[in-house]
């Protein structure tokens, strides 16, 4: 089983900066693929990034492809998700993810979820 926290979240103007960060307990973290999920006011949870279980792979929503960069340490058992360009629309509540299979956009795959951390982007 694994614990996820997610810290980093805050406010921030649009066109700045943001770095998530996603704390996992337990020592087979490095066997988890990680995602990066978020739900705006209104929406439903949206997929945003994900990595696979060693890190040469990652996989991005359009929406953020070339501003967002996600990353892993799994001698650090975290995930993060470096965030830049943020515009209003990204305002939301942003959740990490673990699944046991593979790094996918799809959130019905995700076995374990943080409790997620606010980002605000004034416009």
């Amino acid at each position: 089983q694994v614990q996820l926290v997610e810290s980093g979240g805050g406010l921030v103007q649009a066109g700045g900066s943001l770095r998530l960060s996603c704390a996992a307990s337990g020592r087979t973290f490095s066997r988890y693929a990680m995602g990066w999920f978020r739900r705006a006011p209104g929406k439903e949870r949206d997929f945003v990034a994900a990595i696979n279980q060693s890190g040469s792979s990652t996989y991005y929503a359009d929406s953020v492809k070339g501003r967002f960069t996600i990353s892993r340490d799994n001698a650090k058992t975290a995930v993060y998700l470096q965030m830049g360009s943020l515009k209003h629309e990204d305002t939301a509540v942003y959740y990490c993810a673990a699944s046991y299979a593979i790094a996918t956009m799809k959130i019905g795959k995700y076995d374990y979820w943080g409790q997620g951390t606010q980002v605000n982007v004034s416009s």
